[in-house]
């Protein structure tokens, strides 16, 4: 692996993203996302959507509510506590392979 490819990865990694963009690549409306966010389902830091910007994780969290709320008809809240736990057993592989136990 070359350097050039190795920092592609990292940037992509720290990408920060505005309100809009993380709806157009999550493929959500930008009220629905909003939505979320007002109900505290999706954090933010800060008050002023001015100053939101949103992680890659951030992003997979969007994308994973979205998706569990349209294929099993969900609650957001349910789609919520969900999305919670894919991303605790994701923590939890991830440390498991870094012992080198996966």
């Amino acid at each position: 692996m070359s350097d050039d490819e190795i920092l592609a990865g990292r940037l992509l990694e720290e990408a920060c993203l505005t309100l809009d963009e993380v709806a157009r690549v999550a493929a959500v409306s930008r009220e629905w996302l909003l939505t979320r966010i007002q109900e505290g389902l999706i954090p933010v830091p800060g008050p002023s959507e001015e100053e939101w910007r949103f992680s890659t994780a951030e992003l997979r969290r969007v994308r994973r509510m979205h998706a569990i709320e349209r294929d099993f008809e969900a609650v957001p809240e349910l789609a919520a506590l969900v999305a919670d736990l894919l991303e605790e057993v994701d923590s939890l592989r991830a440390r498991l392979r870094r012992a080198g136990l996966l």
